[in-house]
């Protein structure tokens, strides 16, 4: 019976067969990625790889908690204090290392400085020219530059007069000693030529400062941690991927299954009229979903084998993963996706199955295929659950932290939810939405467009099966990248209304403008300057968490004449030396209260809270005055135009008092247009990794499931041609009932992806921001185009090959 059966539904049981392989393969994919990104290798020195001893000042804050010692990182580390440098420099040569951001024209962006003492260490040697002896030389590592070129640099022209090679993890451009401390005053460590021993107890009684000899060098590096940070990143990136990728398979796989058993009413009725009993058929159903899925799973396996270092080379192309990541040699991913493969293949047609067996005798006497009752009362009560509960758990996070609405874990999983309940209704939607597509098109001349409306709202099974994949992938593409264009829209919008100013100045490099040029900005005739540092402050909620708040270090009567902050109590000119304005997200957050908080640069310190601002999109940080954010340079300076003040001239003004150090002058609306908050890069390729993935399945699944719908509508076909209608009026309505398929999926991907966006339009809200819902309708209708052209493809063309035979020979073909 089953070969029998293998030979005559080959049709279904291949396509099946594919949208399986394919999942499993998909799932084997990114277990494997996910495997290979836990664990990094041991990684040695780089920039210090031949370095005696390394002292480091404090960089790290570390305060006692309940459940152990709680750790962050300093905004501003401390310098190595100048007793222990003397100390240090009783014992030997002290060499003070630097590194700042150097943007030139025509190098590499991630250029990076250095003093030329240090470029031993490494180490570096020259390949070409000599070392730097002017202010105005700089040797570069790398091919962008020959010994004689000119470079225009943020801190003036250089001229290159030395080379050397490469060595991989950075860009960089060695000064003189002298013009390296000038473009960076602070050394936060230095290399000592001593003894580690004797180096220790120099440094003994300095709070803080660290001795780093052998492996721990590498913590003297620029980012000693970004293999690990970019294997976190690489875990999110691949676990959202995995995620989602094992949603949409399961959802395609488990829907492609139950319409290949819903196809074969009649031939279940048949089976029944013969004398088979409903256990029988169901366990003939399960038998074919056992071996379909078996050898589609093993198949599957060996697809992901092949596929997943194709996606370990492309994240390794786009920088998404260190040089060194590959796939490793793992045999879970594919235990689990084998085994899920197989398992969503039986509880595909599990449910199903049920039906089949309950399929009577007359059935094989129907020659109308009307779907007379499409939904069972299972998937009405699975259906309205998960729709109730994805409304419930929406209003439950308005009202109690409507914050974690906008909170990547939660707008990439919410669309899930609402997918499933949707699909799961979807035959409930399909006839009314069927309807109105074809309303204009029924009205026209010609019986096109009525066949076209009522073989989709007659066949609702196979129009919801088929509108499945498209569903998917307008829902998913809608709701996530919507999700973070709404969010930077927001955050865009926020800053925008909190800036008063009329210009806003930001220096050239890292180390923020100099006194100097401070005052030549003060000193600009019409202007209100406003200088303001980035910081930070730390405290310990609940004496579990020590959280971390970006601030703003700024004095309080320019920073009310420049900014328009959020307040909810409170006001900006009551902050001062002894105190501090934060959100509502602290855990005290009412005026007048004292907390206890650690600075920048490690300092604890009780502040009185002055005034409190929403919580907004979360950027919305603290501020403190410049003492309590100690050696924080100045990187911002807001001007407001006096009352009568020409804009021309006082713009004028600025670009001259910046000319020297190095800045750039911009309006506001010209700053936010610069400042525009973009998503990560690493989650931006996550979320195109996911849609892809998404696009590439379902799309194959559409194709897929369009052949086998039409494949089984032959006899139905034939029909239409001994009623007169031509070989390519047939065709024209195959392809247009496709057509409108796809819309109905993609209305109905739209709704889920317009009430994932409404919810976090409505959260933004309740944190007072309100902003427009960006809707990304270019990738939309490309997923759209893209679904349609494959549906209609899949459609005509094996409807084409079908009625290449005579349309007698068609109808007398048996289901």
């Amino acid at each position: 019976m089953l070969s029998t059966t293998l030979r005559t539904r080959w049709v279904t049981f291949v396509g099946s067969f594919v949208a399986l392989s394919l999942g499993v393969a998909l799932i084997a994919v990114m277990g494997l990625a996910l495997a290979s990104s836990l664990d990094a290798p041991g990684r040695g020195p780089e920039r210090f790889a031949v370095a005696p001893v390394i002292v480091k000042g404090q960089d790290t804050l570390e305060v006692p908690a309940p459940i152990g010692d709680r750790t962050q990182k300093l905004a501003q580390p401390r310098a190595v204090p100048d007793d222990a440098v003397a100390k240090l420099r009783d014992l030997g040569t002290v060499v003070e290392d630097r590194s700042f951001a150097v943007r030139s024209e025509g190098g590499p962006a991630d250029l990076v400085g250095h003093p030329w003492s240090t470029a031993a260490f490494a180490p570096y040697q020259l390949d070409a020219g000599r070392a730097p002896e002017a202010a105005d030389e700089v040797v570069v590592s790398g091919d962008w530059a020959r010994p004689g070129t000119r470079v225009r640099t943020d801190g003036g022209t250089v001229r290159v007069v030395g080379t050397v090679a490469g060595l991989g993890f950075e860009n960089a451009v060695f000064y003189t000693d002298t013009r390296a401390a000038e473009l960076s005053p602070r050394s936060l460590q230095l290399v000592v030529d001593a003894d580690a021993a004797a180096v220790r107890e120099a440094v003994r009684g300095s709070e803080g400062v660290q001795v780093l000899t052998g492996d721990a060098r590498r913590y003297a590096d620029a980012d000693p941690d970004r293999d690990s940070e970019a294997l976190t990143a690489m875990n999110a990136m691949f676990g959202t991927a995995g995620g989602v990728t094992g949603f949409v398979s399961v959802f395609v796989v488990a829907s492609t299954f139950a319409f290949a058993v819903a196809q074969r009413r009649r031939e279940f009725g048949l089976l029944r009229t013969a004398g088979a009993t409903p256990g029988q058929i169901r366990r003939m159903v399960v038998s074919e979903a056992l071996a379909v899925g078996v050898l589609a799973s093993a198949a599957g396996c060996v697809l992901g084998s092949y596929g997943a270092p194709v996606l370990a080379e492309w994240a390794v192309n786009e920088s998404l993963a260190p040089r060194w990541f590959t796939i490793g040699d793992y045999t879970w991913p594919y235990h689990m996706a084998f085994w899920t493969g197989l398992f969503v293949a039986l509880c595909g047609v599990l449910a199903a199955s049920w039906r089949a067996g309950r399929t009577g005798p007359t059935e094989a006497l129907r020659e109308a295929s009307v779907d007379t009752r499409p939904m069972t009362w299972g998937r009405w009560l699975f259906g309205a659950a998960l729709l109730i509960t994805a409304a419930v758990t929406l209003a439950l996070a308005l009202v109690t932290n409507p914050g974690d609405l906008l909170q990547r874990k939660t707008y990439v999983s919410r669309p899930m939810l609402l997918i499933t309940a949707v699909a799961l209704l979807a035959p409930v939607l399909v006839r009314p939405l069927a309807r109105l597509i074809a309303w204009l098109p029924a009205q026209l001349p010609g019986a096109g467009g009525m066949l076209v409306r009522e073989n989709a709202a007659a066949g609702v099974r196979r129009t919801a099966a088929v509108a499945a994949p498209v569903l998917v992938t307008v829902a998913l593409a809608g709701s996530l990248l919507g999700a973070t264009a709404t969010l930077n829209e927001a955050k865009a919008t926020e800053v925008r209304e909190q800036t008063a100013a009329d210009f806003v100045v930001t220096p050239a490099g890292d180390a923020g403008f100099d006194e100097a040029t401070l005052k030549r900005l003060q000193a600009v005739s019409g202007a209100e300057v406003s200088a303001s540092s980035s910081s930070a402050v730390y405290v310990l909620e609940d004496g579990m968490a020590l959280i971390r708040s970006d601030a703003r270090a700024v004095e309080p009567e320019p920073l009310a004449a420049t900014a328009r902050l959020p307040l909810t109590a409170g006001k900006v000119s009551d902050l001062d030396d002894d105190s501090i304005i934060v959100n509502e997200e602290w855990e005290k957050h009412a005026v007048g209260e004292r907390v206890d908080v650690w600075l920048g640069d490690g300092t604890r310190k009780s502040l009185k809270i002055a005034a409190v601002m929403t919580i907004g999109t979360g950027n919305n940080g603290v501020y403190v005055t410049p003492r309590n954010a100690p050696a924080a340079p100045v990187d911002r300076v807001d001007v407001r135009l006096a009352d009568g003040a020409d804009t021309a001239t006082v713009a004028a003004g600025l670009s001259q008092a910046v000319r020297v150090s190095g800045g750039e002058v911009l309006t506001r609306d010209a700053w936010v247009r610069a400042t525009y908050p973009e998503t990560n890069r690493t989650t931006r390729m996550g979320f195109f990794l996911v849609l892809g993935i998404a696009l590439l399945y379902t799309g194959i699944s559409l194709a897929n499931t369009m052949v086998m719908a039409t494949s089984d509508r032959v006899r139905e076909l034939a029909v239409l041609r001994l009623a007169g209608a031509t070989r390519w009026q047939v065709l024209r309505m195959v392809g247009a009932e496709a057509l409108m398929v796809v819309m109905v999926g993609g209305l109905l991907g739209a709704l889920v992806a317009g009430l994932n966006l409404l919810g976090m339009w409505s959260a933004l809200g309740l944190l007072s921001v309100w902003t427009s819902i960006e809707i990304p309708w270019a990738t939309l209708a490309a997923a759209m185009g893209t679904c349609a052209v494959l549906a209609v493809i899949s459609a005509v063309a094996p409807a084409g090959l079908a009625l290449r035979r005579r349309a007698v020979e068609l109808a007398g073909t048996p289901e």
